[in-house]
């Protein structure tokens, strides 16, 4: 665990992605962090990482295929895109998401859902946007948030640097959100 202090924001960041975290410095963090404005961050995909606090995801993302997000403008939002084994790269609906799976699956349970992506693509993908960027005003900050179109469920940000945002996404009835970082 990360207890000091580094000498950057993107330098606490990896050694909180090394050694893993809790929620609490994960919070401590994004706190401290600036504004990341929807203008500035309607850039395309954006890769996506999990950051490791004991969140019941932990590591389910990134086995099942999990790439990141895409911000084409802020009404054209792909909130879940993933590549399955053959290396396709798709947005997924969210709707076929279900977070109580998420929440209950192991990481080798995930990647076996991403050997399955390359057979139900076609049944889960989307090729509309699915979400939107809003600036909003969360924690004291008003920063871009990703509102999803049919989840209950809301993404914050905040900026690392020029090429990397710390994500917070908060779910309806989880006691605990998920950190995760977007890098370009």
């Amino acid at each position: 665990m990360v207890t000091e202090s580094a000498s950057s924001p993107a330098d606490e960041l990896q050694a909180l992605q090394a050694g893993g975290c809790t929620q609490a410095q994960a919070w401590d963090l994004f706190d401290r962090l600036p504004a990341a404005s929807v203008e500035t961050i309607t850039v395309g995909r954006w890769r996506g990482e999990e950051l490791d606090t004991g969140h019941p995801f932990a590591g389910t993302l990134t086995a099942s295929g999990w790439l990141g997000k895409q911000f084409d403008t802020s009404e054209q939002v792909y909130p879940l895109v993933f590549s399955d084994e053959a290396g396709h790269v798709f947005a997924i609906d969210p709707r076929f998401v279900s977070v109580h799976i998420l929440e209950s699956a192991s990481t080798s349970a995930a990647a076996g859902i991403r050997k399955a992506l390359r057979f139900i693509r076609p049944a889960v993908r989307t090729r509309s946007a699915k979400a939107c960027l809003r600036d909003i005003l969360y924690r004291g900050v008003v920063s871009a948030a990703l509102i999803y179109d049919h989840r209950a469920a809301i993404d914050y940000f905040r900026r690392v640097d020029e090429k990397a945002l710390l994500g917070v996404e908060e779910i309806r009835d989880m006691a605990e959100p998920f950190f995760f970082v977007l890098r370009r």
